[in-house]
């Protein structure tokens, strides 16, 4: 068995500059969501496993904390506007960046 290190090393390398690309993106992304005024907020799921569970009190404050840091946010309309576009061109990069992992992959076997 004969192994190509050249051929490694390049699939390597690939796989790390695409993981890097993914994270920084969706990183990115995130803060610019977060700096639009639209912060990814998922309410909370009773398990039956679980190890704590919000009370409505503590669901209510959480929102309340969440509007207020929204009124606080010193950008103007414009400012948010244009962090909301960039952060949806960042997720589309990521998105970009899985599908043409995926065609890489798929075509090239």
């Amino acid at each position: 068995m004969i192994i190509n290190w050249e051929a490694f090393l390049h699939v390597f390398i690939a796989a790390l500059l695409g993981a890097a690309i993914v994270v920084t993106f969706y990183a990115l992304g995130l803060r610019l969501l977060v700096r639009g005024g639209r912060p990814p907020l998922v309410a909370p799921v009773e398990f039956t496993d679980a190890i704590t569970v919000l009370t409505d009190k503590q669901r209510r404050r959480a929102e309340k904390a969440a509007a207020k840091a929204a009124a606080r946010n010193p950008l103007s309309e414009g400012q948010k506007r244009l962090a909301l576009v960039g952060a949806y061109v960042c997720f589309g990069v990521c998105g970009a960046a899985v599908l043409g992992a995926l065609l890489l992959i798929l075509l090239n076997h």
